[in-house]
Formats: C-alpha cells, sequence, structure tokens
C-alpha cells in the first residue's frame, strides 16, 4: 500500500509553491512526522512533515520547482509507481504563427522549447530572437526567497502608488526604540486613517479593525515582512522585544509561517543604509507603507536662528487607487507628530 503526498493548500490564497529542498531520499525509511519537504511560498518557507511512515519509494518533483496545489509530489511505499500522468495536449500551432515557427526554423531555434510571453502564452518572434541570441554572464535561477520577492515586488510595482514625504525632528527620540515607537504611533494613526489600514481583495476594499503591522527586514536570503501583532495595544516594551525576535528569526530562517501572514500595513527603516529617500513599495494586497529614512544631524531653522539638530525624513506610499492624497499627508503628520511626542 503506497501514500501519493501531493503539494497541499497552505492557506492565504496560494495557489502554487516551489520545492526549495527535499529533506529526504528514494531509498529512505522514514517515520510519520518526521521532516519531509521545505516548500517556498510567496510567504515564506514552510518544513512539511510525512503524513506517513514507510520507504520513500519515488520523488516526482525536483528542487527549484514551482508546482501548483494538488500536484503529486513524492510516493511514499509501495512499488514507487505513480499513476502515469495523461500525455499532454499539443498546442503548438496556437502558441506560434505560422511567421514566427517559419523564423524560428531559420534560426535553428525549438519553438516548443520556448516560454512564450505574448497573450496566453503566445511565441513572439523577441522570444524567438532571444532564444536563438547568444547568452552572456553567468546565469542563476531565481529561488526560494529571492523567487517570492521578485514576484511579490512585481505585483506591487503595478499598482498606481504615490509617495509623500516629510522631515521629522528626531532630537528628542531615542533612536534605539525607533522601530517600535513608530509601530506605536502608526496603530494609533490608523484609527484614526482607516483606510490606510486595508487590503484589496479580489476587488473589494477590506477595512481592518486590527493593527497587525509588519516590519520589513533585509536578511542574506532576500527581504521578509515578520508580522508584529496588536500594536495598538501593547506597550513599548512588549513591541521592542517582539520586534527584536522576530528580527533574529528572520536573519536565522527560522520565521513560523504565520509570524509573516495577515499584516494590515507595513513599516521600512534599513537604518543607516537607508539613505536620505528611497522609494517603497506597498507590501502586498496592503494599500499603505510608511518608510523611515537616515536620521542624521542637519542645520535647521528654529524660531529663526540656525540650529543643529537630528532630522530625517518620513515617507508614506499608498494605493491612490483607494486613498486620498490628503488623507495619506494628514496620516504621516499624524504619525510625526507622535513619533516626536514619544508616541
Amino acid at each position: 500500500m503506497s501514500y501519493e503526498f501531493k503539494l497541499p493548500d497552505l492557506g492565504e490564497g496560494l495557489t502554487e509553491g516551489e520545492i526549495a529542498r527535499w529533506l529526504v531520499a528514494e531509498g529512505q525509511e522514514i517515520a510519520e512526522d518526521d521532516p519531509l519537504v521545505e516548500i517556498a511560498t510567496d510567504k515564506t518557507t514552510v518544513e512539511i512533515p510525512s503524513p506517513a511512515a514507510g520507504t520513500v519509494s519515488k520523488i516526482l518533483v525536483g528542487e527549484g520547482e514551482v508546482v501548483p496545489v494538488g500536484t503529486l509530489l513524492v510516493v511514499i511505499g509501495g512499488d514507487g509507481h505513480a499513476p502515469a500522468p495523461a500525455p499532454p495536449v499539443s498546442d503548438t500551432k496556437a502558441r506560434a504563427t505560422p511567421l514566427v515557427r517559419r523564423l524560428a526554423q531559420e534560426l535553428g531555434v525549438d519553438v516548443d522549447a520556448i516560454a512564450g510571453t505574448g497573450p496566453q502564452g503566445r511565441i513572439t518572434e523577441q522570444d524567438v530572437r532571444t532564444a536563438a541570441g547568444p547568452k552572456e554572464g553567468r546565469r542563476e535561477p531565481l529561488r526560494g526567497v529571492k523567487r517570492q520577492m521578485f514576484e511579490h515586488l512585481t505585483k506591487s510595482h503595478a499598482v498606481p502608488t504615490v509617495t509623500w514625504v516629510e522631515e521629522c525632528d528626531f532630537t528628542g527620540v531615542d533612536l534605539k526604540v525607533l522601530v517600535p515607537l513608530a509601530l506605536k504611533a502608526c496603530a494609533v494613526s490608523l484609527r484614526e486613517f482607516p483606510e490606510l489600514n486595508a487590503r484589496v481583495e479580489d476587488g473589494d476594499v477590506v477595512y481592518l479593525d486590527r493593527y497587525d503591522i509588519g516590519v520589513a527586514v533585509q536578511t542574506e536570503q532576500g527581504l521578509v515582512v515578520p508580522v508584529v501583532r496588536g500594536c495598538d495595544t501593547r506597550s513599548l516594551d512588549e513591541l521592542d522585544a517582539d520586534v527584536r525576535r522576530l528580527a533574529d528569526a528572520a536573519h536565522a530562517g527560522s520565521l513560523a509561517p504565520d509570524e509573516l501572514r495577515g499584516g494590515t500595513f507595513t513599516i521600512t527603516s534599513a537604518g543607516r543604509s537607508a539613505g536620505l529617500f528611497t522609494t517603497t513599495l506597498l507590501n502586498h494586497p496592503e494599500v499603505a507603507i510608511l518608510g523611515l529614512h537616515r536620521v542624521e544631524d542637519r542645520a535647521v531653522v528654529l524660531d529663526g536662528e540656525v540650529v543643529v539638530r537630528r532630522m530625517g525624513n518620513v515617507s508614506v506610499t499608498f494605493d491612490h487607487r483607494v486613498i486620498d492624497g490628503k488623507r495619506a499627508a494628514d496620516f504621516g503628520l499624524a504619525v510625526i507628530a507622535r513619533l516626536r511626542e514619544g508616541a
């Protein structure tokens, strides 16, 4: 008796996953709940335990392959013979015009081996010419967190966004707890501006009454956004401890899937690397993100005098389809006021 393990539905509307790493090999004896495979999604990398005990008789999907939910991944027990897949229906004629196929023949390109970039996967003339041309440089496939980030930011960049920027005087602010302060300031301000604490789902704007704010963390593997829960009700010390714990887990690659899901808003701060100002991208499907940029001594005019103050820029990038520019600006000013007051 064999057990056929298929890629499960991991929630959050995910429709596919990447086989990041097999934790077993063919012929290996495993027990139920032994680590089986790591699956990378557009949220995180999840370790999946084996649902059955027995011998790993057949691994059907290789590392690095991206497959839809429901795909047969591995057979445990039995003789290792998975059901034969149905032969694919050839759609060569539908994917390339006679002119493109003739060009491919002239250039010695196998038209069936090309991934088309035209509508519905149609192969274009440029696809053929690109395939025929010499390939320069070292090539490395996008995998794992980098692939997730690539796809996630591609979706975000398609949204029409506007970025508002203003200076903030951080002279009286303890910069060691800047991110927790910003979490608190944003959570309180989002109560006043609920349209920024929202997401777009299936053509609807969903206004959320919880304040679970993501904090962008740059790791060696790529950008991840763990979520700090209940930012409106927790103390500054609690938020600080949670930010540090999540950042450590992000760098160690040990974040749990639930720690990357369900954010309502996002804060991004790169510390010393933040620059005078950088263009932030939305954390899809959220509709707004706050950026904290480099804080440094600057000469400013205060009460008619030129003085040195600790200044930094604060930005709000927002989905202009659902948020009015003045409301986004007023939200940003509210956050700045609370930051200067220590939230």
